[in-house]
């Protein structure tokens, strides 16, 4: 994909996604310029591809480079964050495009917010879905808030002031009635607001336990942080780090926040052990701080401390597809032993929320 093809790529996108003939959302065309464009690792041959027929572009899968380590090495993986085609003017160019991401041709691609179309297609073409990862935890903390916010998806009323605010009255009443709504501090913990500076210091050696792990170079880790704070529609950008009784690190977290309603959590990282420890003290301080309920991708490591927590839910959030050339790479990812979602994949991009 060439600069020249973005307003082509932006009318596809709002036909494919947004059921829009020929309208195009204000800023889309810039944002995908941005995303697409901008990474530090950004070349040619490693970004997004497009297949024109006789009408111009006619299919398209959007790509981010992102370096991983795997095993020791340095890989620039691929995020896949939009695989379009228009029509049967785009079929072939589609399965043209497909073929490319077969596991023979890839260093190593990923995406975590496919279809079951898609993923069938990844499974055909050697690659692997990542069941747990495909899950999204969220837990309430106002139930009957949270209720409304979820659906307010389908009803946006519901997602009303007028709403919510009786609600939140019901909520306290419930929350002293139900003393379990409430995820109690963890003893000797404590959380702090931090800077997107001290997470990355964290995540170097929370990550290392990972064999396949995103390499987050500086320059890179900016850029995103930088990229994801776009996403207004999700709340401001924060961090926040958990210490022990000694005052040393043991998790971090990054995450979104709409006050008094949803906190998205893009990246939880702890020490290895401490599962227990940062998770329950990141729910008390999410509640604490008035958030009606939170809500993050599901990682491996994480799913015994999570999966003990009271008002809890899980759902299905995409398939979480990945392809490589690289055994060791798939088999890491089959094992469990592979850090990926947040930063390194879609969460954070405005493609699903806006536009």
């Amino acid at each position: 994909m060439a600069r020249s093809d973005l307003p082509a790529v932006a009318r596809l996108f709002s036909r494919t996604f947004r059921a829009r003939k020929g309208v195009v959302a204000p800023g889309l065309e810039a944002y995908l310029e941005t995303v697409f464009f901008g990474s530090p690792h950004y070349r040619p041959e490693n970004g997004s591809m497009v297949h024109a027929g006789e009408n111009g572009v006619t299919s398209a899968i959007l790509a981010v480079p992102m370096e991983f380590s795997a095993h020791g090495r340095p890989v620039m993986a691929r995020l896949l964050c939009a695989f379009m085609a228009d029509g049967k003017d785009g079929a072939t160019g589609a399965a043209r495009l497909a073929r490319q991401m077969h596991a023979a041709r890839q260093e190593m691609c990923f995406s975590d917010s496919s279809s079951p179309a898609s993923a069938d297609q990844c499974l055909a073409g050697g690659g692997s879905v990542l069941p747990i990862q495909s899950l999204e935890w969220r837990r309430a903390f106002r139930p009957l808030t949270a209720a409304a916010i979820a659906c307010g998806r389908a009803v946006p009323v519901l997602r009303s002031r007028a709403v919510l605010a009786p609600l939140g009255w019901l909520d306290q009443a419930m929350r002293r009635r139900r003393p379990s709504i409430r995820p109690p501090s963890v003893p000797e913990c404590r959380t702090i607001p931090a800077t997107p500076d001290a997470f990355f210091a964290c995540a170097a050696p929370m990550l290392f336990r990972f064999p396949v792990r995103p390499a987050w170079t500086r320059e890179e880790f900016d850029w995103l942080v930088g990229i994801a704070s776009l996403n207004r529609s999700l709340g401001e950008l924060h961090v926040r780090i958990v210490l022990d009784r000694g005052g040393l690190p043991i998790g971090a977290f990054l995450y979104f926040g709409r006050k008094g309603r949803e906190a998205t959590v893009l990246n939880l990282l702890c020490a290895a052990g401490r599962e227990f420890d940062v998770v329950g003290q990141m729910l008390s301080s999410l509640d604490a701080e008035g958030y009606a309920c939170a809500g993050g991708i599901a990682q491996p490591f994480m799913m015994n401390a999570i999966s003990r927590q009271r008002w809890l839910s899980f759902k299905h959030r995409g398939y979480f597809c990945l392809v490589t050339r690289h055994a060791d790479i798939k088999e890491a990812a089959l094992r469990n032993d592979i850090y990926i979602g947040g930063l390194a994949s879609e969460s954070w991009s405005r493609l699903l929320t806006d536009f």
